[in-house]
């Protein structure tokens, strides 16, 4: 399938896009790997404060069991003409020791709160280190909006 009559945005406007996608949209498609069990992916609900993805998930589930293994992910939105992938490392925090303003940002953004449920749940943060953003073939060329955690422009 071609697409026709995309624009290429300077990385300027790809970065303001992807920053207005981290801050509205709700899922994002969370991929780990672990050694001995192979890849995971998984859509999880996440929460932008600015500098990092904060995502939940129960305590004893693969993707937290792989990124306890192997902190190395990789974050993408679900779009697949529009794409952002972020790439960063994992962060744990297990529910009660989540820094209280993450928990309550999270519990306001989704009305749930991980830290009153029955059961355990672990806190993930990835900031990235790496981020790119497309929006079709015209866009390929120059998709790294963030490298080594510093935004381009």
């Amino acid at each position: 399938m071609e697409i026709t009559g995309t624009v290429r945005r300077r990385t300027a406007e790809r970065k303001r896009a992807a920053l207005e996608r981290l801050v509205a949209e709700r899922d994002v498609w969370v991929s780990t790997s672990h050694p001995d069990h192979g890849p995971h992916q998984v859509p999880l609900w996440f929460l932008w404060d600015g500098r990092a993805v904060w995502m939940c998930t129960g305590a004893a589930s693969a993707t937290a069991r792989n990124v306890r293994e192997e902190p190395r992910v990789r974050l993408a939105l679900p779009d697949t003409f529009d794409v952002v992938l972020l790439q960063g490392e994992a962060e744990c925090f297990p529910d009660q020791e989540v820094p209280e303003d993450a928990a309550e940002a999270f519990a306001d953004k989704f009305g749930w709160d991980p830290r009153v449920e029955e059961g355990s749940f672990l806190y993930v943060r990835v900031a990235p280190r790496t981020v790119r953003a497309w929006r079709g073939e015209p866009e390929l060329h120059g998709r790294v909006i963030m490298r080594d955690g510093t935004w381009l422009e």
